[in-house]
Parts: structure tokens; sequence; C-alpha cells
């Protein structure tokens, strides 16, 4: 992590916006660390709130984009030959493959909060040929609440921010199932709430 934030501390808001491109096509950066690092540099005072947030947005839906229209070019074949050089298994490709197939764009929206699956996720809506209008939709507003939820964990973390690693690097698989799960009962519920004003 000390490597990743000489880089940002660097390269600035370009460095962001180059390591989350790669982190999100699937190389094994941990993009929640610098993301969490960033929202320090803010507390700080080293970078700038708008800006940061702006760049890590970009830097989040060009990645994801990206991997989009490689699942649609390659299939699934590419992403079971190559996933594992970048610590995706079998295992975490059926069951993105399953709870796509089970979610849709719900899985878009909120894989991005479970580790080696956001990766995974937008290979998948291309090889299934998923409407790029729906991906974006769904891909994109994620994108947004990904990366603030991070950057603004990081400013009020401050001084203890890579505290964030401690969690990651000793949480278990379950955890980020029932925090999926958690997101999901939250967003189907206001929208079921939504439908039933509307009707």
């Amino acid at each position: 992590m000390s490597d990743l934030g000489s880089f940002v501390a660097h390269y600035g808001y370009i460095g962001i916006f180059i390591v989350l491109i790669l982190g999100i096509i699937g190389l094994p950066i941990p993009d929640e660390f610098l993301l969490t690092y960033v929202g320090y540099s803010v507390f700080a005072g080293r970078m700038s709130l708008s800006l940061s947030l702006l760049v890590a947005i970009l830097g989040s839906v060009i990645g994801i984009s990206i991997s989009y229209f490689l699942g649609q070019k390659l299939g699934l074949p590419f992403i079971k030959r190559f996933g594992p050089k970048v610590h995706i298994t079998e295992k975490n490709i059926t069951w993105v493959q399953h709870s796509f197939r089970k979610f849709g764009g719900f899985f878009l929206l909120t894989g991005y909060f479970i580790p080696r699956v956001r990766h995974i996720t937008a290979y998948m809506a291309g090889i299934t040929s998923y409407r790029y209008l729906y991906f974006s939709i769904f891909a994109y507003i994620g994108a947004m609440i990904w990366v603030s939820t991070f950057i603004f964990l990081g400013m009020i973390l401050g001084n203890n921010w890579e505290v964030i690693k401690h969690v990651f690097l000793h949480s278990t698989k379950i955890f980020w199932i029932m925090l999926f799960i958690i997101i999901l009962y939250i967003y189907g519920k206001r929208w079921a709430k939504k439908r039933e004003k509307a009707s």
C-alpha cells in the first residue's frame, strides 16, 4: 500500500485515474485502499474533494466500460483462462454468473463493494450481451456510490485511514456477501416504496 500511496503522491490525479482504470479491468490493485488514501489526502488538505471525486469516478467508469467491451469481444473462455493470473478463480466466475443472472443490473450496482467480483461483473454483462444502456445506468451509478463511499470514509477516518487495511485483510467472504445483501435489500425497499407511491 505504501508503494501505491507513493505513486498517487507523485502522479496526483493522473495517478488515481490510471490506477482505477487498471484496477477495475482486473489487475490485483487494492482499489479500496487507494480511495481511502485519497480521502485521507483530502482530509490532510493535499487534494481537492471535488476533483478527487471527479477523477476517481471517471477512472472507474472508463475501467468498467473497457471490461464490458472486452467481455463482448473475448467471451467467457478468455476470463476463465487468464482470470487466475489476477486472482480471479473459477469459483468467483461461477458465483458472479449465477448472481448476475439472478439480479442483473442490481448486481452491477452493488458488485463494486465485493473484492474480486467487481472485476468480473462488467465482463459478464458483456458476455451475456446485456444492453449497454442498462449496463451504463447501473454500473456508472454504482461507480459513483463506491468511489464516494471510500473517499468520504478516508476523510472521516483521517490519520487512522489505514484501519481499512485491517478490515479488508481480516474480513471473510461471508462479510462481503452480507454487505451485498444489505445494500440490495435497502435499494429494493426504496424502489418498492417509489412504485407504491407511483401507483
